[in-house]
């Protein structure tokens, strides 16, 4: 118990030291995801922009569905499965950050538990590209900016803080079995449905609700919705709020972890 108490603490100080070789490597990592494509980082842009269009196309085009309450359809969608797109994308390509960077492992001194960090820093790039996106959805349908919008940063940093907990755990894992980015793909897929980003929770039946509501990403969601277009606080929502930290902070010592207990073997393994 003791060490894993140092461990917390030592974390941020950790942080602070290789700050600037983790902003390099972000950067670097950046840059070398769409390295030697023509259109380069472009794409990173218009995978998801045919996403929601086709979703879009087949709910409202082909399946007539009516906006949610008096909001438009589209900007239902787009604010829900941005901040789930930032999601997906993080934890799987932070999943795999350890195998990825391997002679980091082997031949540098470096604090191998900030490889997932590179991956979940990396996201955000384009992540607030889209954000902003959805600023300007919000006004061109006419939701004025207002205060709420800040929230975003809060909901982004709540996201980081679960995404770390969890790669950590995966990552880990991944360096043993490579299994683990296929169980990956089917939890994401599987997430997706079951996350109200289409649809209301309100449209399912109350005993249903809470189990979707374990979902940690729901809250983020939610967060995203709350902030840009119901115009409420965070603390407006005090249990689902705890749940979601006390979720996230056990997710995160569970991730420090099983990080301590298998970071001795990676070299061995890779």
């Amino acid at each position: 118990m003791f060490r894993l108490i140092k461990e917390i603490l030592l974390t941020p100080r950790d942080f602070i030291k290789y700050r600037w070789m983790i902003i390099d490597l972000t950067r670097s990592d950046f840059r070398n995801r769409y390295l030697g494509s023509y259109l380069g980082m472009l794409w990173a842009f218009i995978s998801p922009m045919v996403t929601i269009a086709v979703f879009v196309f087949v709910f409202q085009v082909g399946f007539r569905v009516a906006p949610i309450g008096d909001i438009p359809f589209i900007l239902w969608l787009t604010t829900g499965i941005i901040p789930w797109f930032y999601f997906s994308d993080a934890f799987s390509q932070a999943s795999s950050s350890i195998v990825e960077y391997d002679f980091l492992v082997k031949k540098i001194v470096f604090r191998v538990s900030f490889l997932p960090l590179i991956k979940v820093f990396s996201a955000v790039f384009i992540h607030l590209c889209f954000v902003a996106l959805i600023f300007v959805m919000c006004v061109y349908y006419g939701f004025s900016p207002s205060l709420y919008w800040l929230q975003i940063g809060y909901y982004l940093v709540a996201s980081v803080f679960l995404l770390v907990g969890l790669s950590w755990i995966s990552a880990s894992i991944m360096v043993f079995t490579r299994d683990v980015a296929n169980m990956i793909a089917i939890i994401i897929q599987f997430g997706f449905w079951m996350t109200p980003i289409f649809w209301r929770i309100e449209n399912i039946p109350v005993k249903y609700q809470m189990i979707i509501k374990l979902n940690p990403v729901f809250y983020i969601v939610q967060g995203y919705r709350d902030s840009l277009i119901f115009n409420k606080w965070f603390w407006q929502r005090p249990v689902i709020t705890l749940y979601f930290w006390a979720a996230s902070i056990l997710i995160f010592l569970a991730g420090l972890v099983i990080f301590k207990k298998t970071r001795p073997h990676f070299a061995d393994v890779m």
